[in-house]
């Protein structure tokens, strides 16, 4: 019979999942994850089985929570205004807890390119799963169903490219003079 696990999964998860968007999928070694984990060797691989499965747990979790997280926001604030302060809260400010992390899904796309497809199409079927919100958000904001599907097309091409972005550290009021305009230039087309 199997011992019950001695540690708590969920705060074990959160680690590896800080681990893995600070520093990449092959940077990290199950060394370095045994440690931030604070567990044992064969205590991560009867709860995680590997570190490929324990990666994939780690980009769903980061997806439903950036869902969840747009979802509550949603309940108090009009559409425009909840896409725009996602973008603003996750890369600057207090509010932005790791803004040179960039994104776990877009760093995983970039990082895993040309090296493992199916963890790209993954992380690629969440950021899809991400502009779909984008689009149900700017059709509740009165765009029509092909002016929402084309603005939320290139508010995920924003995304990509500011989460990679932020990665270069550049000053905040950069960013926030490029999702101001942005967003201004979104809510001229929805008028």
């Amino acid at each position: 019979m199997a011992r019950p696990p001695e540690f708590d999964r969920s705060k074990a998860l959160n680690k590896a999942l800080a681990l893995f968007w600070r520093k990449g999928y092959q940077a990290t070694s199950l060394a370095d994850l045994l440690v931030a984990m604070d567990i044992g060797r064969s205590s991560f691989y009867a709860a995680f089985t590997d570190k490929r499965t324990l990666y994939i747990e780690c980009m769903d979790l980061f997806s439903a929570r950036v869902l969840a997280l747009l979802e509550r926001a949603r309940a108090d604030k009009p559409p425009v205004d909840v896409l725009q302060d996602f973008f603003e809260g996750n890369l600057v400010g207090g509010r932005a807890a790791r803004p040179d992390w960039g994104c776990l899904l877009v760093n995983s796309v970039l990082e895993m390119a040309g090296v493992d497809d199916d963890l790209v199409a993954r992380a690629s079927n969440h950021l899809t799963d991400l502009q779909r919100y984008f689009e149900s958000c700017l059709r509740d904001a009165g765009a029509g169903p092909a002016q929402a599907e084309e603005l939320a097309a290139m508010l995920m091409l924003f995304n990509e490219g500011i989460r990679v972005s932020s990665r270069r550290r550049l000053p905040q009021s950069q960013h926030l003079q490029t999702i101001a305009a942005t967003f201004r230039l979104v809510r001229s087309v929805i008028a």
